[in-house]
């Protein structure tokens, strides 16, 4: 219902600031009323189509194995859909900066072109900054969506709420219960 309006400074009057990954390659990066504003995104405007196109010119890829490329270098913070990734796709092989090529299974393998070269060229300090930013994201999330970790934290989850639902506990079996978590709590500590 309320709309938030950004304001993009001296690029708005000029059209040949605008770019085809956002202002100057990279988006505004959460920029507001001249100030810089946080964000929890992992990437903003243009930062995923550029990763796309540095990814695929590390090597040819399909479409999922970019998706998975892009999940690994932020440990599983984000993972792009497939109706974000393919549409950009699409949009790097218009501005010639990528180009498909059939493989087996039917499935596209995209490639950069020496147009996308040049332009991945152009775009070094963007590419850094981002790079830098997905390591921050990486570091701070791994072992938090670790699948193994998870399970054991719903085990511990359920084994508690079991326990506690299963009547009163005795003074004993307090003390055995706060024994065990005083215990875990310690190992996890020195993991």
């Amino acid at each position: 219902m309320f709309r938030h309006h950004q304001h993009r400074g001296h690029h708005d009057h000029a059209p040949h600031g605008r770019h085809p990954f956002g202002w100057e390659g990279h988006g505004m990066r959460g920029m507001r009323h001249g100030r810089r504003e946080r964000s929890d995104r992992v990437f903003e405007q243009g930062d995923l189509r550029l990763l796309l196109l540095k990814l695929i010119a590390e090597k040819p890829r399909h479409g999922y194995e970019l998706i998975k490329a892009v999940e690994d270098g932020v440990a599983g913070a984000y993972s792009p859909s497939p109706g974000v990734v393919y549409p950009t796709l699409t949009l790097l092989e218009d501005l010639g900066y990528a180009k498909a090529a059939e493989a087996e299974g039917g499935r596209k393998l995209f490639a950069v072109t020496a147009e996308g070269e040049a332009f991945l060229a152009e775009q070094a300090a963007a590419i850094a900054e981002l790079t830098a930013r997905m390591e921050q994201v990486s570091v701070a999330n791994r072992g938090r969506g670790a699948p193994q970790i998870v399970r054991a934290m719903e085990n511990l989850r359920t084994a508690m709420r079991l326990r506690l639902s299963a009547g009163p506990l005795s003074d004993q079996q307090v003390a055995a219960v706060a024994e065990a978590l005083d215990a875990a709590a310690k190992a996890v500590e020195q993991a």
